[in-house]
């Protein structure tokens, strides 16, 4: 059944796939996007490929090695990071997207500045999320890249380069309609790859599902040592995680722009939620896809072929493995193209973001009056740079130790969204918050969350109630400064959670509908 690891097939079935990509994005790019356009598209991207895209930029390689290698090393328990989403979706479809729409905002950190009446606000929550998001990219370039070239024989940095440059190039080129419809090509290519793994794998077992079924049964679900709840808020348990992950998902819908960008495409509210639901379906069923995936390669390994040519590999890089040894050649290259899909659509995603964080955010403060020829122009600009910068960030990653990506990755995106979070919390909860309140906010969480990560002992806090934490201590000291610092200032019209009923009411608004 198995082959000899990467084939010259494979080989050219992963160039094949890239050129594809390549030629798909520069095809959507053929009309010249201008200005808004560029940021938002033209309005004729349907809900349903926003949807996937959304879902593709959430699901990095990091997910599909890190996912795998988490249930075949250890139990389920961080599946139920992903239930977070039953959490996050709905109360992004009550609460945030209503506003989001209602406002017609141009970015993440429009809505912050309009609700606050403050553009430093604007830009410095723009570029904690810029920083936030070169470290994510150059991450998603590094891991696949680095499984890769232990499969292949190719240099890492060969294979860093060509991810970068590939998905530079169309999102330099056509704006965010090219990446959104790029970005359903690698999420459809993704979620058929990640079926045929685990049927392959299936048919490869000895009692097929049912060898899975029995060790999750015994103790491969949830370790008898691990809590559903555990009274100590800040220590781990699936009660933590489940909270932890909503509220940081939550997070993400609200303040980080590579997914707000999505929302930004329309201002239909039907269509969003059907976006919103349809990425929360398509997220769940391809994580727990994964971790039977995961419990597979564990049974397959350990439990039924100890010892065998592979079983001593680590958890990252288990599921790559099993890709290039056991599946039917051709195969393997597919797979392996949904890996550098995953890399590529956040990839492009991320550069797209940044550029139109950059220019409408930043760019906008510092030049006034510019055209959309120049806007336009700068955020290819950015993108190029950006692009270059993680790419050299991401070659220095491959050779520096970094040992188990996700959850490094984890906390650090938990530390920066949950700052940003805090503050968008803040803005939608309270209608007497301002921009005092948000600085402290800003300022008071960041202090919180460094002592937190950097001076505490490690196994002080569970990484997993960063989101909360923050988010609480946001709320807190944002309201307090706020009231101490009443201005009469009263939140702007349809910017908060107590505007929702109107917003549907709205019967202007209905009529676009």
């Amino acid at each position: 059944m198995g082959n000899s690891g990467f084939t010259t097939i494979d080989l050219i079935v992963l160039i094949v796939y890239l050129l594809a990509v390549l030629i798909a994005g520069l095809l959507f790019s053929k009309k010249e996007m201008q200005g808004k356009e560029f940021f938002k598209g033209d309005g004729t991207v349907p809900w349903y490929v926003t949807s996937v895209s959304i879902f593709a930029t959430m699901l990095s390689p990091i997910s599909f090695m890190g996912l795998p290698g988490n249930s075949y090393a250890g139990t389920w328990i961080l599946w139920f990071a992903q239930l977070g989403l039953i959490i996050a979706v709905p109360l992004s479809i009550k609460y945030i997207l209503p506003i989001f729409a209602r406002m017609d905002i141009d970015t993440a950190y429009d809505y912050l500045e309009r609700r606050f009446d403050s553009r430093p606000l604007r830009v410095i929550s723009a570029l904690l999320f810029i920083i936030y998001q070169i470290g994510r990219m150059s991450i998603i370039m590094y891991l696949p890249s680095a499984s890769l070239a232990i499969l292949t024989g190719i240099d890492v940095n060969i294979l860093i380069i060509l991810m970068g440059i590939v998905a530079i190039i169309y999102s330099y080129t056509g704006g965010i309609k090219s990446v959104l419809w790029t970005d359903f090509i690698q999420g459809a290519v993704l979620i058929v790859g990640v079926i045929i793994s685990l049927v392959v794998l299936v048919g490869n077992l000895h009692g097929g599902f049912g060898s899975i079924f029995h060790e999750l049964a015994h103790g491969k679900f949830i370790a008898p040592t691990e809590k559903l709840f555990d009274p100590n808020l800040l220590s781990g348990s699936v009660f933590l995680i489940l909270m932890g992950s909503g509220l940081t998902i939550l997070s993400s819908y609200a303040s980080s722009q590579d997914l707000v960008q999505r929302f930004t495409t329309t201002q239909n509210i039907k269509k969003l939620n059907k976006m919103m639901f349809t990425n929360g379906v398509l997220s769940l069923g391809t994580a727990t896809v994964f971790y039977l995936i995961g419990t597979g390669l564990y049974v397959y390994y350990k439990v039924q072929n100890p010892g065998a040519f592979g079983s001593d590999i680590p958890q990252d890089q288990i599921f790559t493995y099993f890709i290039a040894y056991q599946l039917p050649v051709g195969i393997t290259g597919i797979i392996l193209a949904a890996i550098y899909a995953a890399a590529q659509s956040t990839l492009s995603t991320g550069l797209n973001s940044v550029a139109t964080s950059w220019t409408l955010d930043i760019q906008d403060v510092i030049s006034k009056d510019m055209t959309d020829a120049t806007r336009t122009k700068i955020a290819r600009y950015i993108s190029l740079g950006v692009g270059i910068f993680s790419i050299v960030v991401s070659i220095v990653m491959a050779h520096s130790d970094i040992k188990s990506a996700y959850e490094w990755f984890n906390s650090f995106m938990g530390l920066v969204l949950g700052i940003l979070g805090g503050i968008f919390v803040l803005g939608f909860a309270s209608k007497k918050a301002n921009k005092y309140g948000a600085y402290t906010a800003l300022v008071v969480s960041s202090i919180v969350m460094i002592v937190i990560k950097y001076v505490l002992p490690a196994t002080a806090v569970n990484y997993w109630a960063y989101s909360f934490i923050s988010i609480f201590v946001s709320l807190v000291s944002g309201y307090v400064v706020s009231l101490l610092t009443q201005k009469g200032s009263a939140a702007p019209k349809y910017t908060t959670i107590y505007d929702i009923p109107e917003i549907h009411a709205d019967s202007s608004w209905a009529k676009r509908q």
